[in-house]
């Protein structure tokens, strides 16, 4: 199963919010008519090429939060670019912002998504926003902001995830007595059982295993399999994509921690299964559609082969 962590990169955001008080100017944009209130009118422009930083909140005519930076690890930011041409009233309140200024506006949800509104609204429902842009900085400073709050970041899900192996840990022991299974336990959290021992020398970082697998959910749902008529008769099966052994470069980090573990431990024809804990797995963020956030998984593996 590959891992689908990927490389956060910095993207600017369309949308941001804030709220302070001092006296009140009313302007109209020349696109779309939307009409903002400054609660505080900043001076600072960003430079051209300068990262302008801001707040955000959108919400209903009756105040449910429909977005919010409020509790994310980072702002929203965007790039100044005095060339920039605005194409909507959105644009033209964005792009003139600077730091201190503090707005509210309001008006339909088709004008302040841009015809990409959420399901739920209408395009003709009142949406109110709130924007806030506090503070300016240059590239370099940028970079070093987002490396410390992506540092911050880890560190509370580093924690997160102590106390989610803790708690798991119950689940997956009455699953285990649940199913009549005798399971081994690691000391970093992962469960397996060897079903059938393989032959050959014990396994190595880098060592590529070739592996069928079958991959589910703790409800039993299978999510992913390498094995075709597996697929079919759990309506997952996919012309397009092939059906053979998965190569894995065993501890190299190309696989979720839990099988770069658990393959450790297997040799060539092994059979075994995997009751991974949400952290040595997808974690916070799941994967896709099909494997919500925080969720335990259970693998069937096979080693068909391995190459030193």
């Amino acid at each position: 199963m590959k891992n689908s962590k990927s490389l956060l990169a910095i993207l600017v955001l369309i949308f941001g919010a804030s709220t302070m008080s001092s006296c009140q100017k009313s302007k109209v944009t020349e696109k779309d008519a939307i009409e903002y209130t400054y609660i505080n009118e900043g001076s600072e422009k960003a430079p051209n090429g300068h990262f302008l930083l801001y707040n955000l909140e959108i919400t209903t005519a009756g105040d449910s939060v429909i977005y919010t930076t409020a509790g994310q690890p980072f702002p929203g930011y965007l790039m100044a670019n005095d060339t920039l041409a605005p194409q909507n009233g959105m644009d033209e309140i964005f792009l003139s912002l600077r730091k201190g200024d503090s707005i509210n506006f309001e008006s339909t949800a088709k004008i302040i998504f841009n015809g990409n509104q959420p399901a739920f609204l209408k395009e003709d429902d009142i949406v109110k926003v709130k924007l806030g842009a506090f503070d300016v900085k240059d590239e370099a400073a940028m970079q070093a902001y987002y490396e410390e709050v992506m540092a911050a970041e880890q560190a509370k899900s580093a924690e997160r995830a102590k106390t989610l192996l803790v708690e798991e840990a119950k689940t997956i022991e009455a699953y285990i007595t649940e199913k009549g299974l005798t399971a081994q336990k690691t000391e970093n959290g992962l469960y397996y059982v060897i079903e059938q021992e393989g032959t050959g020398d014990a396994t190595t970082p880098g060592t590529t295993m070739y592996v069928n697998y079958a991959g589910y959910l703790l409800n039993g749902t299978l999510f992913d399999t390498s094995l075709p008529d597996l697929a079919k008769a759990n309506n997952v099966f996919d012309e397009a994509r092939p059906y053979e052994p998965l190569p894995v470069n065993v501890g190299m980090g190309q696989v979720i921690p839990g099988w770069d573990e658990g393959l450790m431990l297997l040799k060539k024809g092994s059979k075994a299964k995997f009751i991974i804990p949400s952290p040595l797995a997808y974690g916070e963020s799941g994967a896709g559609a099909l494997i919500p956030a925080n969720s335990i998984l259970v693998f069937d593996v096979e080693v068909t082969d391995v190459q030193k």
